[in-house]
Protein backbone atom coordinates (compact mmCIF):
# COMPACT_ATOMS: atom_id res chain seq x y z
CA UNK A 1 0.00 0.00 0.00
CA UNK A 2 1.57 3.14 -0.83
CA UNK A 3 2.30 5.84 1.62
CA UNK A 4 -0.24 9.27 1.20
CA UNK A 5 1.90 12.10 0.55
CA UNK A 6 1.52 15.57 -0.05
CA UNK A 7 2.88 18.26 -2.21
CA UNK A 8 5.20 21.13 -2.25
CA UNK A 9 3.87 24.40 -2.36
CA UNK A 10 5.13 27.84 -1.82
CA UNK A 11 4.22 30.17 0.98
CA UNK A 12 4.62 33.69 0.19
CA UNK A 13 3.71 36.13 3.13
CA UNK A 14 2.26 39.29 2.79
CA UNK A 15 5.04 42.59 3.81
CA UNK A 16 4.28 45.78 4.91
CA UNK A 17 5.53 48.37 2.32
CA UNK A 18 6.07 51.77 2.02
CA UNK A 19 2.18 54.18 2.67
CA UNK A 20 -0.09 54.65 0.11
CA UNK A 21 -2.02 58.18 -0.35
CA UNK A 22 -4.29 57.50 2.16
CA UNK A 23 -1.69 56.73 4.57
CA UNK A 24 -2.01 52.60 4.92
CA UNK A 25 0.66 50.58 4.43
CA UNK A 26 0.69 48.40 1.03
CA UNK A 27 1.49 44.86 1.49
CA UNK A 28 4.22 43.28 -0.97
CA UNK A 29 5.45 39.77 -1.19
CA UNK A 30 8.19 38.74 0.50
CA UNK A 31 10.34 35.60 -0.17
CA UNK A 32 8.52 32.25 -0.80
CA UNK A 33 9.19 29.84 1.73
CA UNK A 34 8.67 26.05 0.83
CA UNK A 35 6.48 23.84 2.60
CA UNK A 36 6.78 20.13 2.32
CA UNK A 37 4.10 17.44 2.11
CA UNK A 38 0.86 19.63 2.21
CA UNK A 39 -2.11 18.09 1.27
CA UNK A 40 -4.35 19.65 -1.57
CA UNK A 41 -8.17 18.78 -1.44
CA UNK A 42 -11.33 19.80 -2.88
CA UNK A 43 -13.83 21.73 -0.51
CA UNK A 44 -16.92 19.87 -0.19
CA UNK A 45 -20.33 21.71 -1.88
CA UNK A 46 -21.46 22.37 2.29
CA UNK A 47 -18.19 24.04 2.89
CA UNK A 48 -17.86 26.06 -0.21
CA UNK A 49 -21.62 27.45 0.72
CA UNK A 50 -21.07 27.61 4.55
CA UNK A 51 -18.02 30.00 3.57
CA UNK A 52 -19.85 32.20 0.89
CA UNK A 53 -22.92 32.94 3.00
CA UNK A 54 -20.29 33.84 6.23
CA UNK A 55 -16.92 35.66 4.00
CA UNK A 56 -19.05 36.18 0.87
CA UNK A 57 -16.09 34.59 -0.77
CA UNK A 58 -15.63 30.77 -2.39
CA UNK A 59 -12.47 28.70 -1.41
CA UNK A 60 -11.92 26.10 -4.10
CA UNK A 61 -9.41 23.59 -1.99
CA UNK A 62 -8.68 22.80 1.48
CA UNK A 63 -4.86 22.30 2.11
CA UNK A 64 -3.74 20.00 5.16
CA UNK A 65 -0.46 21.85 6.49
CA UNK A 66 1.68 18.99 7.85
CA UNK A 67 2.76 18.93 11.64
CA UNK A 68 5.62 20.54 13.30
CA UNK A 69 4.87 23.67 10.84
CA UNK A 70 5.23 27.09 12.52
CA UNK A 71 4.66 29.07 9.39
CA UNK A 72 1.96 32.15 9.92
CA UNK A 73 -0.80 30.98 7.07
CA UNK A 74 -3.92 33.78 7.76
CA UNK A 75 -4.57 36.40 5.15
CA UNK A 76 -1.21 34.75 3.03
CA UNK A 77 -0.86 33.84 -0.49
CA UNK A 78 0.59 30.69 -1.48
CA UNK A 79 1.37 29.14 -5.21
CA UNK A 80 0.76 25.91 -6.54
CA UNK A 81 -0.42 24.06 -9.79
CA UNK A 82 0.80 27.08 -11.53
CA UNK A 83 -1.71 29.57 -9.98
CA UNK A 84 -1.87 32.09 -6.60
CA UNK A 85 -4.23 31.50 -4.25
CA UNK A 86 -5.12 33.23 -0.98
CA UNK A 87 -5.64 31.69 2.14
CA UNK A 88 -9.58 32.82 3.70
CA UNK A 89 -10.00 32.59 7.63
CA UNK A 90 -8.16 31.17 10.13
CA UNK A 91 -6.67 27.85 10.43
CA UNK A 92 -8.39 25.04 11.75
CA UNK A 93 -6.30 21.88 13.67
CA UNK A 94 -5.84 19.91 16.92
CA UNK A 95 -3.31 18.85 19.43
CA UNK A 96 -0.13 17.09 17.31
CA UNK A 97 -0.31 14.06 19.48
CA UNK A 98 -3.99 13.75 19.19
CA UNK A 99 -3.65 13.74 15.41
CA UNK A 100 -3.38 10.84 13.50
CA UNK A 101 -0.97 11.05 10.45
CA UNK A 102 1.53 13.70 9.34
CA UNK A 103 -1.29 16.48 9.35
CA UNK A 104 -2.76 18.29 12.17
CA UNK A 105 -3.86 21.81 10.65
CA UNK A 106 -5.71 23.13 7.93
CA UNK A 107 -6.83 26.01 6.01
CA UNK A 108 -9.23 27.07 3.22
CA UNK A 109 -7.99 28.73 -0.13
CA UNK A 110 -9.74 30.78 -2.92
CA UNK A 111 -8.01 31.19 -6.25
CA UNK A 112 -6.14 34.62 -6.48
CA UNK A 113 -4.24 34.96 -9.92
Amino acid sequence: MPRISGETISLIPQVEGAADAFGKPTLTDGTPISVENVLISSATSSEVLDKLNLSGRKEVHILAIPKGDENHWEDQVVSFWGHRWRVVGFDAGGMEHLTPLSWNRKVMVERYD
